[in-house]
């Protein structure tokens, strides 16, 4: 597979993670994703596409950015504040490099296999010393797949371990493509019931129930991972019916719970968006120890995560 030339969109790289697998890892946020969870936390992950984020709190109006902007995106209101027209911003980055106060960023930008590479094998000895590696994350890996595979393959060469972050929305023929150089999944499920997961998602879940079975017939080992909110996926009938299904699928699955937090509702406000996750409440730590507990009911290993 040829891997320098292949571009993708990617929205962030974090060293040093402890959570997105084993070991230290440097995460590789890809930008975009198919479902629209109201939950997410990451609002610069769901478009495909580079976009402006603006600070607000820190702009102090001073019009430089309106001075630089191509597009002419950019305009003072009547009382003096800065605004942004998104339907003609083209995400180009003039203005955040004349922004001196930090208010504007850039989500999103094109790299190669070769510039991402070149970040995550700094780390090298570190992932040697933690069994850690690189995971690639989201948005939705696999929505660039062939990026993805890439990447994983010429970490793979370099005797990097490689890890997969995956909703598993995607065709099978795409998953197969990245699991061949993926020595590790992170597999979210989010609801068993299809009408609920296409009420709080955007779409139904057939697609990802049976992409967790390609998951395991390949015999990489992987680890569900499970948003917890109330009123939409707590119910001891849908954490029954998820834990059923991993026992199911063997393999030795074990579970790891997310409770839902709202760290995330920033995001949101820095690209002009309302948080859809407004209703939602965090579980409680007795609402998260009774649903790990049903996993073991099951023979499920079970955790929570923060």
């Amino acid at each position: 597979m040829e891997q320098g030339g292949k571009t993708g969109i990617i929205f962030n790289i974090q060293k040093f993670s402890v959570h997105d697998g084993p070991g230290i890892r440097t995460t590789v946020f890809m930008k975009g994703c198919s479902l629209q969870c109201r939950w997410c936390s990451n609002a610069e992950s769901m478009s495909p596409e580079p976009e402006l984020g603006v600070i607000r709190e820190r702009c102090n109006n001073c019009g430089k950015c309106l001075k630089v902007c191509p597009e002419e995106a950019i305009r003072f209101d009547d009382d003096g504040v800065i605004q942004f027209n998104r339907d003609k911003c083209s995400a180009c980055g003039e203005c955040v490099a004349v922004c001196s106060p930090g208010a504007l960023t850039i989500y999103g930008k094109q790299v190669t296999v070769e510039d991402v590479f070149k970040e995550v094998i700094r780390d090298k000895s570190f992932y040697e010393s933690s069994g850690g590696g690189i995971t690639v994350s989201g948005g939705e890996p696999l929505r660039q797949a062939d990026f993805v595979a890439a990447l994983l393959q010429r970490c793979r060469q370099a005797g990097i371990s490689t890890c997969l972050d995956t909703c598993g929305y995607a065709t099978p023929d795409k998953l197969k493509k990245v699991l061949a150089f993926t020595d590790y999944v992170l597999y979210d499920i989010k609801h068993m019931d299809a009408d609920r997961h296409r009420q709080f998602t955007g779409l139904p879940n057939d697609l990802i129930l049976n992409n967790a079975k390609v998951v395991v017939a390949s015999g990489i080992p992987m680890l569900c991972r499970i948003p917890l909110i109330k009123s939409v996926n707590d119910t001891r009938r849908n954490i029954t019916e998820t834990a059923q299904f991993l026992k199911m699928l063997g393999n030795g699955i074990a579970v790891e719970i997310l409770p839902y937090h709202r760290l995330g509702i920033g995001k949101y406000q820095t690209l002009d968006k309302p948080y859809p996750g407004e209703a939602f409440t965090p579980p409680s730590p007795e609402e998260i120890e009774s649903a790990r507990r049903i996993f073991e009911e099951y023979g499920v290993p079970c955790t929570a995560g923060g």
